[in-house]
């Protein structure tokens, strides 16, 4: 530190402090900067005399006005249900059809469905529905058992494969390792492939077509477009629930893989399964 001295192009005196030859000038505080700084200080006391704000061993200070954030959550949240109330009962009396066709309810219902999907669903699904490796995309028009709002809410309140709801819906593949050859595993997956356009092997394709013929059209259709009653999918657009290439496919073939989707009528309230149904219904895929 050096000692304090004039500096010659402002005439300011400096602090006495210098870092490399730069000198630290002495100037006063703008007045209006000094004046804003006491007036927090004074309204931050003010604050603290007012409303709780001092830890203590077991709580806060409680303040002055006595006021309460989980008191005015409390009383937000009273009146937002006691606010909702009606056209939850309203939602909870009509038909998801009705509830559609209304411009309110049909609203409400999007807006809590969306809600109830974030905490319920995007786990699985993916917050924007879009899906991944096991779990479908809820936004396009590839379903397993059907779009329309009667099958979605069957879905949604019964699950699929649920180990306790007795109407859950069930659809195994059967593991073909056990009745095919390797070598016929991989021609009917072959021939699986290219159904989607991609071109394969015709000494592949071919008796691949029959071994599907034999084995799978029973379930999926003789032109692998799937049946929704069995919830087989569509194998012929291309859009993998489960595998990705060729290779997956055949392993799926030899020993599939089976997802569960929990039952939520279980877990949730009427209101809120009908509110799912009709959200998930919008996103674009809906019948």
């Amino acid at each position: 530190m050096s000692e304090k001295h004039v500096d010659e192009i402002s005439g300011v005196e400096t602090t006495g402090h210098e870092w490399d030859g730069i000198r630290e000038l002495n100037n006063p505080l703008p007045r209006w900067w000094l004046w804003t700084f006491y007036a927090c200080i004074v309204w931050a006391l003010g604050y603290t005399v007012l409303y709780p704000a001092w830890p203590m061993l077991t709580e806060a200070t409680p303040g002055i006005l006595g006021y309460s954030s989980r008191a005015e959550y409390a009383a937000d949240s009273t009146s937002a249900k006691i606010a909702q109330g009606d056209i939850l009962a309203k939602i909870s009396q009509s038909s998801l059809q009705e509830i559609v066709a209304d411009p309110q309810m049909n609203q409400f219902a999007i807006a809590g469905g969306a809600s109830a999907f974030k905490v319920n669903c995007s786990n699985c699904h993916g917050s924007g529905a879009e899906g991944s490796i096991g779990y479908p995309n809820l936004n396009d028009n590839d379903w397993l058992w059907g779009g329309d709002l009667d099958t979605i809410q069957q879905t949604i309140a019964h699950g699929i494969r649920d180990a306790v709801d007795p109407d859950t819906r069930i659809a195994d593949m059967p593991a073909f390792g056990e009745m095919l050859q390797p070598d016929e595993i991989r021609q009917v997956a072959a021939y699986v492939v290219s159904l989607t356009g991609t071109p394969r092997d015709a000494a592949m394709v071919e008796p691949g077509k029959q071994i599907f013929l034999d084995n799978c059209s029973s379930c999926h259709g003789e032109d692998a477009k799937g049946n929704r009653e069995l919830g087989a999918p569509n194998l012929a657009d291309a859009i993998w629930l489960k595998v990705n290439g060729e290779a997956e496919i055949a392993e799926q073939v030899r020993a599939p893989k089976h997802g569960v989707m929990p039952a939520w009528q279980a877990r949730l309230s009427g209101e809120t399964v009908k509110q799912l149904t009709v959200y998930i219904h919008s996103l674009g895929g809906g019948e």
